[in-house]
């Protein structure tokens, strides 16, 4: 088993290769002033980053903050539905109704257990006799 875990493990380790080299030619840095701008080749996106005590710090630009925003709503006020819509279904049940579901489960388990004795007593009418 061990050997076929390697063994797949070796056939599998090119592929990850593969995919680790698509992603570097995915993207474009370059210099612009005092700053740098990434390009995503696939979606177009453009990102601004700034040198800051010799890290890259990276900033939305204007037409992804905008989306940002709307998303961080659009999420913000599903939220806030979903807990008002909680609060409303959680309310106790009445006595009543607590009653009638206990009664309902003591109910199932008598004829529950009449079906297990029922089976206890065919099985000690049916037990073959010792013959040790």
């Amino acid at each position: 088993m061990r050997n076929i875990a390697i063994g797949l493990f070796i056939l599998l380790l090119p592929l990850g290769a593969y995919a680790a080299e698509a992603d570097t030619s995915r993207f474009q840095l370059e210099r612009s002033g005092d700053h740098f701008v990434r390009l995503d080749k696939q979606t177009g996106a453009m990102s601004l980053y700034e040198e800051k005590d010799g890290a890259l710090v990276c900033r939305m630009a204007a037409d992804e903050r905008a989306a940002y925003e709307q998303e961080l709503d659009r999420l913000s006020a599903r939220v806030t539905a979903l807990e008002n819509k909680s609060i409303v279904n959680k309310a106790l049940p009445s006595d009543a109704e607590i009653d009638r579901s206990i009664g309902i489960m003591e109910r199932w388990m008598r004829s529950f257990m009449g079906i297990v004795k029922e089976f206890q007593s065919e099985d000690q009418r049916n037990a073959l006799p010792q013959k040790t």
